[in-house]
């Protein structure tokens, strides 16, 4: 009889650092280049290397650098879209990338997270915090699903709430038209 573990919750505060999986993955890359190989992998080990994450309450962060360090720190509103890309060694090795856009005009995400192995929970997390959801203390959105997930209003609700402003509008402009 075999006892399976019941799954942790995702808590990306405890998230500091990619996984170590990155840095294979960097190497695969940086071999594929050919004779080229230390002129690209050198860079990407300097990066995986000095690379930080911090997940806060008002938002992400991530540095990287020796020479020219980056910092790069979005707050959860300015959160635009968020896509979850997995190309063939990366699904291969278990791992993603999750980029996140802003309105900042640029074509690219502003911030690529690499080397974290639940990057849909991590997804899923992020969008929880674009949308408003709050928290209660405990890492879990307030109003979230079985799943984890955080809770969309439904349209009943979106409809209910459209239903009470018109009748307040109809009200007012009721009693504005009765005013000679």
């Amino acid at each position: 009889m075999t006892l399976m573990a019941e799954p942790q919750a995702f808590t990306p505060e405890t998230i500091s650092r990619p996984d170590p999986r990155l840095l294979r993955y960097y190497v695969v890359v940086s071999l594929l280049t050919g004779p080229l190989f230390p002129f690209v992998f050198l860079p990407l080990l300097f990066k995986y290397e000095t690379l930080r994450y911090k997940f806060e309450s008002s938002g992400v962060s991530m540095s990287w650098g020796i020479l020219f360090r980056r910092e790069i720190h979005l707050t959860y509103r300015r959160i635009q879209d968020i896509h979850l890309t997995r190309g063939l060694i990366q699904r291969w090795m278990g791992l993603a990338t999750v980029g996140i856009q802003t309105a900042s005009g640029s074509s690219g995400p502003e911030m690529s997270i690499e080397g974290i192995l639940q990057a849909g929970a991590l997804r899923d997390y992020l969008y929880a915090q674009m949308r408003g959801a709050k928290d209660d203390g405990s890492g879990t959105p307030v109003a979230a699903q079985s799943d984890g997930t955080a809770a969309i209003p439904t349209d009943d609700e979106a409809l209910a709430l459209l239903k009470e402003i018109r009748d307040s509008l109809n009200e007012l402009n009721g009693k504005v038209q009765a005013t000679p």
